[in-house]
């Protein structure tokens, strides 16, 4: 039996609990961000499609099961999800390194991995979102998510320094088991949790997964506020992972930089999004929280022409992207607190997975084309012409929220709507 929440505060245990879980979890996901990439184009020699194809398969989970995970989440114990999804994961990665000591790993070895590691992120990522809800009160919802935005801040800066040397020393298979190991200890956090959850959808409720989906499609869709959220996220998701599919591949074979300089370039990200982290909740109260969502996108945007415009000795290429990469760590956190807590905080209990899974597939679905037309992109017309037409995208993606409701907004609203 679960035990009631009393202290449905930040500074309850269970969020706490919660919290460090999630926190180890983000430090070994940051050393694989820059390792299983570094497999591909390091180990296995993979080009520009190829890592358009192995970013894609990343998130085309998004768009084969984005929906129906909402209902999945809605119907059970969102805590348990979140603790298999963390062992399911931890399996898969060891993998790796497993195949690698054999000497059979493969390019599509890579390829399922992605896709399979991909699906339990979607599950995942809805039911963390969907419980949050549950260990605070609305009104602390945007300093929970400031919380866990700082611990993924401080993962940021340890995580590519630190897979940056592992796999300059022991080679980027071996930095994997570390990511794999962090899952397996934040699964076993995890289950410490004890929380009072809005009970599962029952029985009769929940017999067609094609009507509850259809609930949460239509809200989100007609929802005055939760319209320019997805439109925005979305644009800017597709263009950025034009980007991503690309940024190894550029920043070693164009520009010359070696595992080490690379990791030192995304840990940059790390202070930034520390400084986004602290200051989110204090800047949405000066300048309004729907002021605070346009500007943040617009410096993401900004951020983005930091790789295409890199060059020159060394030390200038790393400065310049370091400095990109600092740009984007203080606007995203920043950006990610103020729409998350509003997307939460608007929507009533019983469709909170429905919800979140809705918004994720719409912003996150179009993330597989993003990555497979940057790959095709890249090899037609070069990486650096791809890079830049990417980031004039992710810049305008800010228009869908200045033109809408969510501008005026002054703060997280009280009370769910619809």
């Amino acid at each position: 039996m679960s035990e009631p929440v009393l202290d449905r505060s930040v500074r309850s245990p269970n969020f706490r609990r919660f919290w460090i879980g999630q926190s180890v979890s983000f430090l070994g996901s940051e050393v694989s961000l820059l390792a299983l990439p570094l497999i591909a184009v390091v180990t296995l020699n993979a080009d520009a499609t190829q890592m358009g194809i192995l970013t894609a398969l990343g998130y085309l989970p998004f768009l084969l099961i984005g929906l129906q995970a909402g209902v999945w989440v809605d119907r059970m114990r969102r805590r348990q999800i979140l603790v298999w999804s963390d062992l399911a994961t931890a399996v898969l990665l060891l993998t790796l390194p497993a195949a690698a000591l054999m000497g059979v790993l493969r390019i599509e070895q890579m390829y399922v991995l992605a896709l399979l590691i991909g699906g339990i992120e979607v599950v995942s990522s809805v039911a963390h979102q969907s419980f949050l809800p549950s260990l605070v009160e609305r009104r602390e919802l945007p300093a929970a998510n400031a919380r866990l935005e700082g611990s993924s801040s401080v993962a940021t800066i340890a995580g590519p320094s630190v897979a940056g040397v592992l796999v300059q020393l022991l080679t980027a298979p071996i930095a994997v088991l570390i990511d794999a190991v962090s899952f397996i200890v934040s699964a076993l956090v995890l289950r410490s949790v004890r929380v009072e959850e809005p009970p599962p959808l029952p029985p009769d409720e929940s017999v067609g997964m094609r009507a509850q989906v259809s609930e949460g499609l239509h809200h989100v869709v007609r929802h005055r506020l939760l319209r320019p959220l997805f439109s925005c996220g979305a644009t800017h998701n597709f263009f950025r992972r034009m980007i991503e599919a690309l940024f190894v591949l550029y920043v070693v074979n164009q520009l010359g930089l070696d595992p080490v300089a690379l990791g030192l370039v995304l840990a940059a990200g790390g202070p930034g999004a520390l400084l986004g982290a602290a200051v989110a909740v204090p800047l949405a109260q000066r300048i309004g929280l729907g002021r605070t969502i346009v500007w943040m996108q617009v410096l993401t945007g900004i951020s983005c022409f930091a790789a295409p415009l890199a060059g020159g000795p060394p030390w200038l290429t790393i400065a310049i992207l370091a400095a990109g990469q600092f740009l984007l760590g203080v606007a995203r956190p920043v950006f990610n607190i103020s729409q998350l807590s509003l997307r939460q905080a608007i929507t009533p209990d019983r469709l909170q997975g429905r919800v979140n899974a809705t918004m994720r597939f719409i912003m996150w679905g179009v993330t597989p084309f993003g990555a497979l037309v940057g790959g095709l992109l890249g090899s037609a017309i070069g990486l650096r012409p791809t890079l830049l037409l990417a980031a004039v995208g992710v810049l305008l993606a800010f228009v869908w929220i200045a033109a809408s409701p969510v501008r005026a907004l002054v703060t997280v609203p009280d009370a769910a709507e619809g």
